[in-house]
Order: structure tokens, then sequence, then C-alpha cells
């Protein structure tokens, strides 16, 4: 099923956005800038605070740029002299609260924005997204007679009911429990890709972007410090902050063997940035540095003659994340099929398995610190 609604280029061009108190300016995005392909989804993924809501409101047209520009399929609608309102930029939003109307039904919200279109046009149109959302048979229910993910899909067939150029998405799933969020988010994306649509997802959670998007920016106060593949974000981050928001691991102490251009940890010894294109740091001059160990570099293994104490263990259906303890008291992260259930305090073999090697230069706690 097609869509009549060309997909559109996104260009966030070095934008700064804030608010003044007084005569203080109160700077929250500082020189940001991404872009998102026609029919491409892009996300920004944070914590709260770094500023990611505040970016799509500014492209939705809410909130004004101090500096640089935000254009739309070419055409420039923010800078700082120009905020074209909302009306006029053809962009859908969908919001972490659903603002669904509780008096109409199901069909009488999805088309909601069809008002201008013939009675005819506006039935067919509704029937296609209902269909596409699987809502069909909840069309002459109220709201409060669905479900979270029910009201959610709502949502998003009332927002691409006018066939948006850009579809925005505030925490849209943030109100529904873990395992629907990720489910629902591929569905949303099959959606999406289906009708063609460009669209930006702003989550602090990256299951959810890593389900949805095609390219995540990961943002930390106010800045974008990595815009890339969700793969390459969790096996190549760039710095410290993304490696540590990113997925599931710990910082183990390396020391370098230039010779053999090998990092020893406790766990045994990897290649230099095996998997890397490139390094991302400066630690080619360091000796000792701290290796990124992801649950999945550390295996379980029986015949290892390395042994290491369960300090935690955290049930996962197919499989448990355990937390393990080796000989020096250093801790890490180790995914172990649930077939294999140990007790707290058991000591169990383990091994090295890194396909991509990711140092940092060591971090020296300081006296006191």
């Amino acid at each position: 099923m097609s869509d009549l609604s060309p997909p559109i280029h996104l260009n966030v061009d070095r934008i700064r956005v804030g608010y003044t108190t007084g005569r203080r300016m109160h700077e929250i995005v500082h020189g940001l800038s991404f872009s998102v392909p026609q029919g491409e989804i892009g996300c920004l993924l944070g914590p709260s605070g770094c500023g990611k809501t505040t970016v799509l409101r500014a492209i939705a047209g809410f909130e004004r740029v101090i500096d640089g520009r935000i254009l739309i399929g070419g055409k420039e609608l923010s800078n700082s002299h120009l905020t074209a309102p909302p009306e006029s930029r053809h962009v859908g939003v969908v919001f972490q609260d659903y603002a669904l109307f509780p008096h109409l039904s199901i069909a009488d919200n999805v088309g909601f924005g069809l008002r201008k279109l013939s009675a005819a046009d506006r039935s067919s149109r509704v029937q296609q997204l209902l269909s596409m959302t699987g809502l069909r048979t909840q069309a002459t229910k109220y709201p409060h007679e669905l479900s979270g993910g029910q009201q959610q899909r709502v949502a998003l067939a009332r927002a691409l009911a006018p066939r948006p150029q850009l579809l925005l998405l505030d925490e849209p799933f943030s109100n529904l429990d873990i395992d629907l969020r990720e489910r629902l988010a591929g569905e949303v994306r099959d959606i999406l890709k289906e009708l063609g649509t460009t669209a930006v997802l702003v989550t602090h959670d990256q299951h959810e972007a890593f389900a949805i998007a095609d390219q995540i920016g990961v943002m930390q106060g106010g800045r974008i410090v990595q815009w890339d593949t969700a793969y390459n974000l969790y096996h190549r981050p760039v710095d410290r902050f993304v490696a540590d928001f990113i997925g599931q691991g710990v910082f183990a102490p390396g020391n370098v063997d230039r010779e053999r251009q090998h990092v020893n940890v406790e766990l045994g010894s990897l290649p230099l940035w095996q998997g890397m294109e490139y390094c991302a740091t400066d630690e080619k001059d360091a000796q000792q540095v701290d290796v990124l160990l992801r649950a999945d570099d550390v295996l379980y293994d029986e015949s290892s003659e390395l042994k290491a104490e369960v300090v935690r263990k955290a049930f996962r259906g197919a499989q448990f994340l355990y937390t393990l303890k080796l000989p020096s008291g250093q801790t890490v992260l180790a995914m172990v099929s649930s077939h294999h259930d140990h007790a707290l305090g058991e000591k169990i073999g383990v091994r090295l398995a890194a396909d991509h090697v990711v140092t940092f230069p060591r971090i020296t706690p300081t006296a006191g610190g």
C-alpha cells in the first residue's frame, strides 16, 4: 500500500536553542547538526535533560532557534530571524501522552485533521490507517476502551492521516510496559517504511531506538556526541559516554603490549583495535588503558581454568545476565543460557571472546576521589 505524500529530507544545521530569564540567556542546545534522508528514520537518544525534546520542538516550530537553520525538503523554516508556524511545516507529531479526544470514537480521532476532505475521501483514508495500524475492529470504540498500546496506534494513525512530509515522535512509548515498547516500536517502523515517511524519534530508551531507527544520535549536554547506526554505537563508540550509555558493559584495566600489538586484561589477551576501521581515541600512545567489555564478550566455559564468582544474576527468559567477580575483584558481565542456573557465590568458568576491541586511556582515581 503506497502513500501519496512525498518523503522529504530533514536538515538541522548548527542550531542553538535556549530561553532568557531577565537579561540572562540559558542555552539548551549548542550548535547541533544532523540530517535524515528521505524516507529514513532518525532518533535522538539520551538521558533526561540533554535537550533532545527541545530539538524536536524546534523542528516542529514550537521553539525558535537562536542561531543555525532547520530545513525541511530543502525549504528553510527556522533561522535566527525566521520561525515558520507549525501548521505551515507539514509535520505530524505524536506526543508522549497520546492527546486523544475522549469524546470522539477511534475513527473520528483518526479523521480529526481531515475535515477539508469530502466525506468519502475522509472515510477511505481513515479506513486505510485503521487497517494499517490493526485498529479496524476498534473504529467505533472510544479511547478509554482501548489498551495503552492501542491508544498509541490511534495517535500514530491520526498523525499520519493528513499525509505529513515529516513525522516527529516525542517519547511515544514511555507510558507502556517494557516488553510492549520494543514490539510496538518495531510495528511503527514497519508502518513508516511502508508509507515511506521521514521521521525523527526522541527517546531515552536504547531498545526503542534500536528497534525503530536507521540512524541514532546519542546526545549529552545539548550536543550530539555520535550520530551513527545502532551497530556502530554498540561496537564502535567514539567516547566513554557513548560506550557507557549504550549496551551493558564494564571498563576493565588493560596493559598494552606494543611489540605484539595486543592488550592484556585479566581475562586474556586481545589484538588492539580488533574489528575497528579507525581508532577514535588517543590511546595509541598509552601503556595502560581501559577496555570496554560487553556482556557478550565474556563467555561461559565449563572447561576454562579462569573461574569467576557469581555475585548478581538477572533472569532474562532465555538467558541470565550474570555479574561475575574475577580473582582480582574486578567485575564483568556475562550473558549465559538460562539452562545454566548458577547460585550466588558459585564459581563458574569463563573466557574472553571479543570481536570488537574498544579501548580508552586509563582513568586513574584521584587521591580522595
